[in-house]
């Protein structure tokens, strides 16, 4: 087989050298269920965006000074199609994916999007169990969704929550959205089944820490996790810097002076939350009243056990949260040269791919120059998904 040349692309932003290309092996890599990587980390969660746009303005994702009107989101054309994506997540499950988590911008503006779910939830991993589809959204329109994103498949649900001060919620939102939407949309989440529930918090220092303790009271007991996440230096807009960061420990130590807490083991190996029970009268965990987590992806970088690959929504796969490129799969889907197999080409890609992935930015950042990254311009978060 000759080797067929799968081109670094466009990260979504301005100022992109162009990279040097990747070139698929010579002999196939055939999928068994068993990828690994440079490190030993097995290919077990993918995450899928599905659009670019989102209706929030985000000032750590999309700030509207680069996200405004005149931003050229990509055209309809660009997106892979449901069709495509299910193809991709097929091979992807051929090489151990167990969890598919849909992202965007905010992918229920991707319209129809019951319809992908459907498909995705008729697919059966390598040991013929059911997929674990889940979604994040910053809960706009989950309200009025909820009901059909259950009846399509979807499992559960994440919804991205900064505050419940509906001041403080609408400056970060950026767009005048009230937080009392967002916490109709969690409501009928829950009510259609769609769970167990999650909530994620970005804590901002000097912007919204002071909505933690609020924000715990609030869903304590109430079966929903709460999620606090450092502030990360994620894309290249979003002016991030580090004495923004308050880091997770400060987080658990706020908590439990009120709500005392107690360490409990990861729920699943991967897993990038470490979490906290609220203890009861014993001073043990009691489950009733529930448990929070905290990312701490930039003091407590957990690297070494990541599983996730991400698939843009333009069908470019990204090796890493904090990537400055991407390899293109949407040409093996599109431009296959006759006589040869689409999906054969794609497994090999793919696998190719994560055998020679290494990255571990967050475990190296502490050894870089400031905002020099590893180099390059980080892909944006809104881009790929978070």
């Amino acid at each position: 087989m000759s080797e067929r040349v799968i081109p670094l692309v466009d990260q979504r932003h301005a100022g992109f050298a162009t990279p040097p290309a990747a070139f698929l092996p010579d002999q196939l890599v055939r999928p068994n269920g068993l990828l690994a990587d440079t490190l030993g980390r097995p290919l077990s969660d993918l995450r899928i965006s599905v659009t670019d746009r989102c209706n929030f303005r985000c000032s750590y994702c999309m700030p509207k000074e680069i996200f405004d009107k005149d931003y050229p989101y990509l055209p309809h054309s660009a997106l892979l199609s449901f069709e495509e994506i299910t193809r991709v997540a097929k091979v992807f499950i051929a090489h151990g994916v167990k969890k598919i988590r849909l992202t965007g911008g905010e992918p229920l503006l991707r319209k129809n999007l019951e319809l992908l779910i459907e498909q995705l939830a008729a697919l059966r991993t390598v040991e013929g169990q059911p997929l674990d589809i889940t979604l994040t959204t910053n809960g706009s329109l989950l309200a009025r969704k909820a009901k059909a994103l259950k009846a399509a498949g979807l499992q559960r649900v994440t919804v991205s929550l900064d505050g419940l001060d509906d001041a403080v919620f609408r400056s970060m939102n950026d767009v005048d959205f009230p937080v009392e939407d967002v916490l109709k949309g969690i409501e009928a989440a829950r009510d259609a089944g769609l769970g167990p529930i999650k909530v994620n918090m970005v804590v901002k220092r000097g912007t919204n820490e002071h909505e933690i303790l609020p924000m715990a009271r609030y869903f304590q007991g109430t079966g929903i996790v709460l999620r606090f996440i450092e502030y990360m230096d994620v894309g290249a807009t979003n002016g991030w810097r580090m004495d923004e960061v308050l880091p997770s420990a400060e987080v658990v130590k706020l908590i439990h002076a009120e709500l005392p807490l107690v360490q409990l083991d990861p729920s699943a190996p991967g897993e990038t939350a470490e979490r906290w029970g609220y203890a009861g009268a014993n001073g043990q965990h009691d489950p009733a009243l529930g448990e929070v987590g905290v990312i701490s992806s930039v003091t407590q970088a957990f690297c070494s056990d990541c599983n996730r690959a991400r698939l843009s929504t333009e069908g470019k796969l990204y090796l890493c949260l904090f990537a400055e490129k991407g390899y293109d799969l949407r040409s093996l889907i599109r431009d296959v040269p006759a006589g040869q197999d689409s999906d054969t080409l794609l497994a090999s890609a793919i696998g190719h791919i994560w055998q020679g992935r290494g990255d571990r930015y967050s475990e190296l950042r502490a050894s870089m120059a400031p905002d020099t990254g590893t180099g390059g311009r980080r892909v944006e978060m809104s881009y790929i998904g978070g």
